[in-house]
């Protein structure tokens, strides 16, 4: 067993308590690569319905409500699961939690595979959403605590950025297997359900890092905390997490209609390059401002927003669909600079002993503004038009958007003016 590092696992206080042998050296290094797989492997598989959403209108004859209402459950689940489990593991540990959640992955992942109708399709994507609404939690704060010594910024980075290469990867490899590969509505949940096995394996031989592992399983409903303390800085991030899921939220449901409408397009491919040039662009923007302040990183990424907003809004007038194209590029962008921002600055407000249950709060405001907005977008959808309701949505992100960037900048100057960071 390598020798306990003095340095602790993260620019934080954190040291392992009782039940929780020290995750350092290399037994640190492999438990933050496999929570790190375990967060892309749960966005990724969360992306893949996605690209099927169209063929699956097409084979069952479902609405655009009723795919946003697929899509929503997901999102409702994982609240369910935050709401439950959102600090489960800063009592029983990471690991233990992060397997479960594993478990259900794979569970789900059959319940795609065998659905025939619409059915099954919401079971397997309320077992999905529990999934991932159990690990959200453990994920977020095992990367903070596995976080290599020399590179304090790592943990918060790849808690931004997984997500989006996950979402990213999900929408082009589904879209590639379903317009050439055979069992289009299978085969991406049995090669998914093979890499959750193979995840599982890793987070058994991993070591917890969780503070306090080792008390007893108890779960009960409760309320998400967040400390009186940061409530002010948390509410004025809050509304940039609320602005860039809800973009998110759309383009994962009714973006791959869109661009296949605009394009004139029948090729699935496109659907999931849609996805996939979004999140790309976001990864692309959290590398390139991976060592930017988080609060400045916040405000360059709302400005992203609201300039893609705005050509997404030119494009759809014009029915331009290269410039729809380049839209989406800025507009994942902005969603890539914001999230990283605002995580990296929230990642800073809790104790070690309570960032479970605070990574949990971030990401019901993620998942509220995923799933009201886009069952929504749906249900006007068949009322007014897919064209017509995009651009309603659009605006509505855009006057979130603004008082967005107003209060960072002004979180930020009163940050410096009390010499903290971020």
């Amino acid at each position: 067993m390598p020798e306990q590092s003095k340095t602790p696992t993260t620019g934080d206080d954190v040291r392992p308590g009782r039940g929780a042998p020290a995750a350092t050296g290399r037994s640190g290094s492999t438990g933050f690569r496999v929570v790190g797989a375990v967060l892309v492997l749960l966005m990724l598989s969360s992306s893949v319905p996605s690209a099927l959403y169209v063929l699956y209108q097409q084979r069952w004859g479902l609405s655009s409500g009723a795919v946003t209402v697929v899509f929503a459950l997901y999102a409702v689940t994982v609240l369910g699961g935050l709401l439950l489990f959102g600090s489960l593991s800063d009592t029983v540990g990471r690991r233990p939690v992060l397997g479960a959640s594993l478990v259900l992955a794979i569970v789900s992942m059959g319940l795609f595979a065998g659905a025939d109708g619409l059915g099954l399709l919401l079971a397997a994507r309320a077992v999905q959403g529990l999934a991932v609404g159990l690990a959200t939690g453990a994920m977020g704060a095992a990367l903070l605590e596995l976080t290599p010594p020399a590179r304090p910024a790592l943990g918060a980075q790849v808690n931004s950025a997984g997500p989006t290469v996950g979402i990213g990867l999900g929408g082009l490899g589904a879209g590639l297997l379903v317009q050439y590969a055979p069992a289009p509505t299978v085969l991406s949940y049995v090669l998914l359900a093979g890499a959750f096995a193979l995840a599982l394996v890793g987070v058994a031989r991993m070591a917890e890092s969780a503070p306090g592992a080792g008390g007893r399983l108890r779960v009960v409903p409760h309320r998400i905390r967040v400390p009186a303390a940061v409530r002010g800085r948390f509410a004025v991030l809050a509304l940039t997490i609320v602005a860039v899921w809800a973009v998110g939220g759309f383009y994962l449901s009714l973006g791959p209609h869109l661009a296949l409408s605009l394009l004139g397009s029948t090729n699935y491919l496109v659907g999931g390059a849609t996805v996939a040039l979004l999140a790309g662009a976001a990864t692309a923007a959290q590398l390139l401002l991976g060592r930017t302040p988080p609060l400045r990183t916040a405000v360059l990424g709302l400005l992203g927003l609201l300039s893609g907003l705005a050509l997404v809004l030119l494009a759809l007038g014009l029915g331009s669909a290269p410039l729809f194209l380049a839209a989406t590029a800025v507009l994942g962008s902005g969603w890539g600079a914001a999230f990283l921002g605002a995580f990296r600055a929230l990642s800073t407000l809790a104790a070690p002993e309570h960032r479970g249950e605070l990574t949990a709060a971030v990401y019901v405001f993620a998942y509220l503004a995923m799933s009201v907005p886009a069952v929504l977008a749906g249900t006007l959808t068949t009322i007014h038009g897919l064209q017509r309701t995009s651009v309603g949505f659009m605006v509505a992100v855009a006057a979130v958007c603004a008082p967005a960037v107003f209060a960072t900048l002004r979180l930020a100057s009163r940050t410096r003016a009390e010499g903290s960071t971020p």
